[in-house]
């Protein structure tokens, strides 16, 4: 997770808004069962009258009510209610404290109302009460056979016939006995004695009920929208910042890749590198998506349900830490069969894109040689073997979802049971039953969807893990700490080795050996050699594709490893041996080696490459569109374009890495003169197969299995390097060997 943080650095602000529009979410999604829970309580079962406390209250009712009250209690009743008006009836104060005075109140309301229903008809007050089978002793057997009922309190405090103290020696031993009840029970008495003061009243309880209802569901509905506009924002941002981030990925990784020297080139391989770049990054995406969306949301929505379900009391929090347990011990599980799995579908990926791009590159030899089932089978094993690991890893991850479907919906169950036990035994309400329901769902998805994370996430941090060892990878070709740019204004072009050597990573023998010669402006060097020999290498270690491993190359007298990769590179114009285009157009193509090359400039190397011809035949001329790789001209076409572009940036030194292994004769002979006739000033460095080619040159490089075993012009090599003798006349006729019929 390490590189996760690392690439979601600079986008912390996001997050944390992120964050607080997530606990805004959760505060809306835990806020909806509560609601819920007190429709089917407070609205339906209650009649929309949520406790004991009155709005209004007549005044001998409230003076009953105190009979049964401590003197505090009676203290804070009178102090919550407004003088009596004309008919009687007393207000409730505003900014009272309301569960202070329904803790007063609820006890004697209790009281009161199971003596006036016993009084009026003797049947038991709690009929229509939950849990009246749970409650041992009918609250009506507590009263005294002599208790005056409610109407004779109040008439007897009214018109004085009960002295008060004969009241409240009676009432207070029943008050007593009423405090020792369940709260549960004294609430559903006191909200039934509270309808019956409203009818009593005049009050339309239904009226009051759907005043109730439609308070509590307009502000579900508000919370509704309220959490649809945060989880909208917060889909916007994560999508916002996961595109950031991938965006910033790619381009990252491709300035470092740019930057790779051929050894890490080798190291990476070219089909991993994009499958990094691509697959890899977008599977990056795809987790800070989900961790935004997720990973943040599921603690706090867990750790939310956990204190709801605390707040409601109801003694059933074993439920839900044992679900908890099965979901932790499910995923253990699993994720310890799947979790190397993922590890290995990233290296199989890899595998599957090397042999794609193999055939697809070589599709040409491979019909040639007829082998195109063995191609099929060998992309058919690499294909069955992702194929197998993603079909082990997607069976298990169905395997888990069955599990957790099962241990939500027992939970469910077990909930339920336990919950239909405490209905009705009157310890608990159906709303609440509702909410701890729903609020102990609310826990189980949340573990489940860090469960399914939890799954999900090795693939990503594996996917994290491989582009972060592209960013952090040691670039072996770098530029020095101070470079002497500022010396080299005015470059010559003297190329020299000294006693260079060179090794390739982990190879344990040089690749070239103690190899000294010296390129001057003006003149052209030739490399020859058997296949393999290193001319190649050699010729690569000039532009730093390579660094030297023993010697030093200099140019004009300076390490080229003192001189920045930028500055030594405009010096030198490159000709690769199999000739690259880009997509585009032949005049993009030309113009490449910087905007500073004027059509002039093009037009002239162009014509030295011998390319003005068959440019001038095309329908749009230099603006003729190229195809990707150059697939739509002629491989001597290509490579005469590639020598052109070279030769329009006008560089100090010209690298052949034979280059003209693709023309035809006549045309190479015209190639060669041009370049003699116009790069006067210029060092030319030619690597060739054929003698031909560098007959003419100034001095001669022979390479044999990576040493040099010759120099000097043609003619003293013939007399002097046995090597360059035996190439000379396998290429060339004896007349061709006396200089007689060779011309450049």
């Amino acid at each position: 997770m390490k590189h996760i943080a690392r690439f979601l650095k600079g986008h912390w602000f996001w997050i944390f808004v992120v964050l607080l529009l997530l606990i805004g979410q959760t505060f809306c999604d835990l806020g909806l069962p509560t609601y819920t829970g007190n429709i089917l309580n407070v609205g339906i079962q209650q009649k929309g009258i949520p406790d004991g406390v009155m709005d209004t209250v007549r005044q001998d009712s409230l003076s009953a009510l105190e009979l049964f009250m401590t003197d505090e209690e009676a203290a804070l009743a009178e102090n919550s209610y407004s003088p009596a008006d004309d008919a009687g009836i007393r207000k409730l104060k505003d900014g009272v404290d309301h569960d202070a005075l329904n803790n007063a109140l609820m006890t004697a309301e209790s009281v009161l109302y199971a003596m006036q229903n016993y009084d009026s008809d003797g049947a038991s007050p709690m009929e229509g009460l939950s849990g009246v089978e749970g409650m041992g002793t009918d609250p009506a057997a507590m009263m005294p056979e002599n208790m005056p009922s409610p109407e004779e309190i109040r008439q007897g405090l009214s018109d004085g016939t009960i002295p008060r103290e004969q009241i409240t020696a009676m009432t207070a031993p029943v008050a007593e006995q009423f405090r020792s009840m369940e709260d549960t029970y004294k609430k559903q008495m006191a909200v039934m004695y509270v309808g019956q003061e409203y009818e009593a009243q005049g009050l339309d309880l239904t009226k009051i009920q759907r005043s109730y209802l439609w308070s509590v569901g307009f502000k579900m509905l508000a919370l509704s929208v309220l959490m649809m506009v945060f989880s909208i924002l917060i889909s916007l941002i994560a999508a916002r910042v996961s595109s950031k981030v991938g965006r910033d990925l790619r381009a990252e990784a491709f300035r470092k890749v740019t930057s790779f020297s051929n050894a890490e080139m080798v190291k990476f391989s070219t089909a991993s590198l994009i499958t990094r770049c691509t697959n890899d990054i977008t599977q990056i995406q795809v987790l800070i998506v989900m961790f935004l969306r997720m990973v943040l949301y599921s603690p706090i929505l867990a750790f939310g349900g956990i204190v709801m379900v605390l707040h409601t009391a109801t003694g059933m929090g074993w439920i839900i830490i044992l679900a908890v347990a099965l979901l932790l011990t499910c995923v253990g599980i699993l994720g310890a069969i799947v979790i190397p799995k993922f590890k290995i579908m990233q290296t199989l990926v890899d595998r599957v894109n090397l042999v794609s791009r193999e055939m697809l590159s070589g599709i040409m030899p491979i019909r040639a040689f007829s082998r195109e089932e063995h191609e099929e089978a060998r992309f058919d094993k690499a294909n069955h073997d992702l194929y197998a690991t993603q079909l082990f890893t997607n069976r298990v991850m169905t395997i888990m979802s069955p599990f957790m479907m099962l241990i939500m919906n027992g939970v469910s169950v077990l909930i339920v049971w336990v919950a239909a036990h405490r209905v009705d035994q009157g310890v608990m309400q159906v709303g609440e039953m509702t909410a701890f329901l729903t609020y102990s769902m609310v826990i189980v998805m949340s573990f489940l969807m860090l469960a399914m994370i939890a799954i999900i996430l090795p693939r990503a941090v594996v996917s994290a893990g491989r582009v972060a060892e592209v960013l952090d990878s040691d670039v072996s070709i770098q530029d020095p700490s101070q470079t002497r740019d500022a010396q080299m204004e005015d470059v010559k072009g003297v190329l020299t080795f000294h006693d260079v050597s060179f090794h390739y990573p982990d190879a344990e023998e040089d690749t070239v050996s103690h190899i000294s010669f010296t390129a001057r402006p003006g003149t052209t060097t030739a490399i020859i050699g058997s296949t393999g020999c290193g001319k190649s290498t050699v010729l690569n270690l000039i532009p730093r594709f390579y660094d030297v491993t023993d010697g030093s190359i200099t140019l004009d007298g300076t390490d080229i490893r003192e001189l920045s990769l930028g500055k030594l590179r405009s010096e030198l114009g490159y000709v690769p041996q199999k000739g690259f285009l880009f997509s585009g157009t032949i005049e993009s193509n030309l113009k490449y080696g910087g905007e500073e090359i004027s059509d002039e400039d093009m037009k002239q190397a162009a014509a030295i490459a011998q390319a003005a011809d068959f440019i001038a035949d095309k329908e749009k001329g230099y603006e003729d569109e190229i195809a990707q790789g150059g697939t739509n001209v002629s491989g001597g076409q290509k490579q005469r374009l590639s020598i052109a572009r070279a030769l329009a940036k006008k560089p100090k030194i010209m690298l052949f890495d034979d280059s003209f292994s693709a023309l035809d004769y006549k045309t190479d002979v015209a190639l060669r003169r041009q370049l003699k006739e116009e790069l006067g000033d210029t060092t030319v460095i030619i690597v060739a197969q054929r003698i031909s080619t560098i007959l003419h040159a100034d001095q001669i490089v022979v390479m044999d299995e990576g040493r040099m075993t010759g120099l000097g012009t043609h003619s003293e090599l013939l007399q002097t390097c046995g090597t360059y003798r035996e190439i000379a006349e396998s290429q060339l006729s004896e007349e061709e060997l006396k200089g007689g019929a060779v011309h450049g």
